[in-house]
């Protein structure tokens, strides 16, 4: 008789990461029966102070999926660093961290040898910060490790290269060469440098990913969140790898139902979702830049004066670098509200896959988020790119010049250090989205039937996701 198995999950302590894991938790004993338990072992961070509380509310109907939450520690990292270099911050926790996941992990495993229900604990399934705990407790335990990346392929085909261009070079990327062509392979096209990562040209950071690149080599195999038809190219160039780690395409994973604010009532929900209920279809712009990207009040005013002047309808969630608890229309210009009266909708939070499900919705300028490009993808809805932070700058890359499935507002936001975006550059691409015709939009449907199907059983995704279950219950090592 095959024994039932136990996962061990170790995502790092945000909102996206956590969401994406849970959901991939899900997914995995949804459609496997052998699955007994997931523990996702949940790190503790001044940066992300609710994790605990987010993560308890995701997991709350399923009793197969337990949370497990370590102590805080007594000397964390200083915050400075996370201002300076977030990518480092992160590493540091991760280590930091090691010797209590180690006891957390080896309790598990002695658990499960003394009990009597015949599960045995299979693997580590890693968030790519968390490489370290390949060797440090992976193979200390006798487990496979497996990252589970909640990026895309191309992400890590960025991090494939980025060891080698550590050997010829030795240093960080230079704001001054931007324009530098960088051949990674895995990519259709080469890479303007200014489109990668902004950590990149932070020496601390930089000295992170360089360690965090290493690291992939040494999983037994990399779950991706993406699927092989969105993403051709670079699969097939990692198929072809023989002395990597074998990947899965295992996306899109995503969270269809919605995540609500804990700060916002009922009321601002119905209020958003009854107001699209009242527009004419495919008609209403959607504005929203995550859970971390804001603007300041000149960019406001900005994108109020674009949107006045396109003259379409949109609803425009706001975030501000000066704004907490404040009234977003506090920042915006006087009359503002009253000269776009019936026509658009300014909010704080909003539930952004109901919005994006919504009929009305014709277009999204997005921060191009990984897990917020999946959801307008999945949804059908064509995406303007306004990148922020992290690795949105080389997901906009990807989106308008490798996969032509986005308009370009502007993929450099980042590298041209968050330089006032201006009304013309807004009108422009506001203007090609939601008035250019059906082409690019049918493109994008077509993709979210490719989505869709990926994760139907025999789908491309699903056959992955299978193939990754069957070695781990097949494995009996550990």
């Amino acid at each position: 008789m095959v024994k039932e198995i136990e996962l061990i999950f170790i995502p790092v302590p945000s909102t996206g990461h956590l969401l994406v894991n849970i959901e991939f938790a899900k997914r995995l004993v949804d459609i496997d029966h052998r699955i007994h338990t997931i523990t996702i072992i949940n790190l503790n961070s001044p940066t992300s102070p609710h994790a605990s509380v987010f993560a308890r509310s995701l997991i709350v109907s399923q009793p197969r999926i337990r949370l497990h939450d370590l102590p805080a520690l007594q000397d964390h990292p200083s915050l400075d660093l996370y201002k300076r270099a977030p990518e480092a911050y992160i590493v540091q926790v991760v280590k930091k961290n090691t010797p209590q996941i180690k006891v957390a992990v080896t309790g598990i495993i002695d658990s499960r040898r003394r009990g009597s229900d015949s599960v045995r604990v299979a693997g580590l399934v890693l968030d790519f910060f968390c490489n370290s705990l390949i060797r440090e407790v992976g193979n200390e335990c006798n487990l496979p490790s497996y990252i589970f990346l909640t990026c895309n392929s191309r992400y890590l085909a960025m991090m494939k290269y980025i060891p080698d261009r550590h050997r010829k070079i030795g240093s960080e990327f230079d704001w001054k060469s931007g324009d530098e062509e960088l051949p990674v392979p895995g990519f259709v096209n080469s890479i303007p440098a200014k489109f990668m990562p902004p950590g990149l040209y932070n020496r601390e950071a930089y000295q992170a990913y360089v360690e965090l690149a290493r690291g992939f080599g040494d999983a037994k195999g990399i779950l991706v969140n993406s699927f092989a038809e969105l993403e051709p190219h670079p699969f097939d160039y990692f198929s072809r790898q023989v002395d990597y780690p074998p990947v899965y395409p295992v996306g899109p994973i995503l969270s269809l139902k919605d995540r609500a604010s804990p700060n916002e009532e009922t009321a601002d929900r119905d209020r958003i979702v009854g107001w699209l209920e009242d527009q004419p279809e495919s008609s209403v712009l959607f504005l929203c830049f995550g859970s971390r990207g804001s603007v300041d009040e000149p960019q406001v005013k900005e994108i109020a004066r674009a949107l006045e002047l396109v003259g379409c309808r949109f609803l425009w969630s706001i975030r501000t670098n000066s704004l907490v608890d404040t009234d977003p229309n506090d920042v915006l210009p006087d009359g503002f509200i009253d000269r776009v009266a019936g026509k658009g909708l300014v909010c704080g939070w909003a539930p952004q896959v109901e919005v994006l499900d919504h009929k009305a919705i014709r277009g999204f300028v997005s921060h191009c988020g990984w897990n917020s490009t999946l959801e307008s993808l999945w949804f059908g809805v064509p995406i303007a790119t306004w990148p922020m932070y992290a690795e949105q700058q080389l997901n906009a890359f990807t989106l308008v010049k490798e996969l032509e499935l986005a308009v370009d507002l502007r993929m450099d936001y980042v590298s041209s250090r968050g330089g006032l975006v201006t009304c013309d550059e807004i009108v422009r691409a506001v203007r090609s989205l939601m008035d250019g015709g059906e082409g690019l939009k049918m493109k994008v449907k077509e993709m979210a039937d490719a989505a869709r199907k990926a994760v139907m059983d025999g789908g491309s995704s699903s056959l992955a996701t299978a193939r990754f279950i069957g070695e781990l219950v097949d494995d009996g090592s550990c």
